[in-house]
């Protein structure tokens, strides 16, 4: 199996792991115990991967990365939904 398949296997498995926060957070609506500085460096991290795979001619890889920079960007979006939420309860409280 060459590396940009096995590559692309881990690539994938990442974005069934942040699935799993994406579908916690679904449950919980509340964000605790996790930075939103560090999941939007992800976020933009696998954004660029988007590009730089492919500039390597990586497409299975890319393809993998898409699962990991979908699944970030919602959780990201979900992060920002359930702080915003919360502020928002807090003030008419």
């Amino acid at each position: 199996m060459e590396l940009d398949k096995v590559n692309a296997l881990f690539e994938a498995a990442g974005g069934m792991f942040v699935a799993m926060n994406v579908l916690r957070l679904h449950r919980d609506k509340k964000v605790r115990g996790v930075s939103i500085v560090a999941v939007s460096f992800f976020t933009v991290w696998g954004a660029f991967n988007l590009a730089y795979y492919p500039a390597l001619d990586q497409r299975w890889s890319a393809l993998g990365a898409s699962s990991v920079a979908l699944m970030n960007m919602v959780w990201l979006g979900q992060m920002v939904y359930y702080i915003q939420k919360e502020k928002k309860h807090e003030v008419n409280i």
